[in-house]
């Protein structure tokens, strides 16, 4: 059985042979991820027949998580394209900002509306409207994948109040304003590096080809089944916002205006109509009474074509989310931290590199980032460090290395339209650069700290 340097030996062996299966000899993920997780399981320390428990458990914890978001957010966005919306949006993008500027706009985009929703969720609901940017601009799908997700991630990773950097800000016990200015001020030069420039470089690397033909298809298909009536463009951006607003209205009731008063009616219900599940089911209903006069098909049809879509997306998810239940239960984490305990590193560092190694090992930015802050949170003031800008290290440290134990790293790569090596080039790479962008831009926040409100 594995255990110490052999663990995380065995593990970089089970990553490079995940590769191997899927890139070599191009195995389904689902089945790579799965027969991966069976390997290190069982060299390691979980006991043989627990394994597969473990396993299941894994796959049943993610869907549990993003499964219902997932199904609901492919028959939102199959609506939106039969119904003209998308092709309306990216068009009005278009004629404001102009082809040049379409992926700073992009940014913007996400980078705001990752504040109140959750990465999967923004992702998922977005990924149709850059597919039909891609088609319209000629610029490749994978720069326009690459601004999306890493500006998401981004500021899922730096700015309160997502639960991340929330709870790292509390650990350090640092006033949750401050805490938010300058995680703003340090998501904007990560995403524009990681997202817009590096997602520009990787663009011209990786062409569209033949990977947007079907969604070209659709977009078509959508504008000639159309009615006569056209969808106007109030309405599409009002579709496309509904979740979005419902997610942000639970966000402001319970942590703004009734932050010392939860249970009472109103928060409670802006809690229920706000949780992301429910905003998309909600999202859902309206698209499905309020679009097919826009649309020829049938609402039947509709939903068969999303389901057709969603199975395989739902089963690499969770496999993806079982694999990393396994890397978990073998206390790879645990050593990992012990092990960076004993380096000799400035403090911003460290916290950076204890954040990104559980980043790349746990699947989940935010168990990084609140178990990083647990661990060093107590320790700020002996390290000598500023409360505020260790907090954002350690933030920083949650952007980067997402790797196929990560069930975003999936969702990245089928709704992206990405080969397993693309997503590695662009989301995992984009994300590691926009983490170094961020942790570069707080050592210059460092060096200037005493001229700085706050810090």
């Amino acid at each position: 059985m594995l255990t110490g340097n052999g663990l995380i030996l065995g593990f970089v062996v089970a990553l490079i042979l995940l590769f191997v299966l899927i890139i070599k000899f191009k195995w389904d993920a689902f089945i790579a991820l799965l027969v991966t997780a069976i390997g290190i399981g069982l060299v390691s320390t979980i006991p043989s027949r627990e394994v597969p428990t473990v396993i299941a458990e894994g796959f049943g914890a993610t869907l549990t998580g993003v499964g219902i978001l997932i199904g609901l957010g492919i028959i939102f966005g199959q609506f939106l394209a039969a119904s003209g919306a998308i092709e309306k949006i990216a068009s009005s993008m278009l004629r404001v900002f102009g082809v040049k500027n379409s992926p700073y706009a992009l940014a913007a985009t996400s980078t705001t509306v990752a504040i109140p929703v959750f990465f999967d969720a923004a992702f998922i609901i977005l990924n149709k409207l850059v597919q039909s940017l891609s088609l319209k601009t000629k610029i490749s799908l994978a720069t326009f994948v690459a601004i999306l997700a890493i500006g998401l991630i981004v500021s899922h990773s730096l700015i309160i109040p997502t639960p991340g950097p929330l709870v790292v800000a509390d650990q350090m016990n640092t006033d949750i304003g401050v805490f938010f200015l300058y995680g703003l001020l340090v998501a904007i030069p990560a995403t524009l590096v990681g997202g817009v420039m590096y997602g520009k470089f990787i663009g011209k690397r990786i062409p569209n080809g033949t990977r947007l033909d079907d969604a070209e298809e659709e977009i078509e298909a959508g504008a000639e089944t159309t009615s006569s009536k056209e969808i106007p463009t109030w309405l599409a951006y009002a579709t496309l916002a509904l979740p979005i607003v419902l997610i942000l209205s639970n966000t402001v009731m319970n942590n703004v205006v009734f932050r010392d008063n939860q249970d009472a009616l109103l928060p409670s219900i802006f809690a229920t109509i706000g949780d992301k599940n429910m905003a998309l089911l909600i999202s859902v209903i309206v698209a499905m009474f309020v679009l097919p006069k826009y649309i020829k098909e049938s609402n039947a049809t509709v939903f068969k074509q999303a389901f057709e879509a969603s199975g395989m997306v739902v089963l690499i998810t969770g496999a993806g989310g079982a694999f990393g239940r396994v890397v978990q239960e073998t206390g790879l984490g645990d050593l990992l931290i012990n092990l960076m305990q004993g380096f000799n590193m400035p403090a911003l560092l460290l916290g950076f590199v204890f954040a990104q190694i559980l980043r790349a090992s746990l699947d989940s930015a935010t168990v990084a980032l609140v178990t990083t802050a647990s661990i060093l949170g107590p320790m700020v003031v002996e390290l000598g460090v500023s409360p505020v800008l260790l907090g954002l290290a350690i933030c920083a440290g949650g952007i980067g290395l997402s790797l196929p134990n990560d069930s975003g790293f999936w969702v990245v790569s089928k709704f992206g339209r990405l080969t397993v090596s693309e997503t590695l080039r662009v989301w995992s790479i984009g994300g590691f650069i926009a983490g170094l962008t961020a942790l570069t831009f707080i050592f210059l926040l460092s060096a200037i700290s005493g001229f700085l409100p706050g810090l």
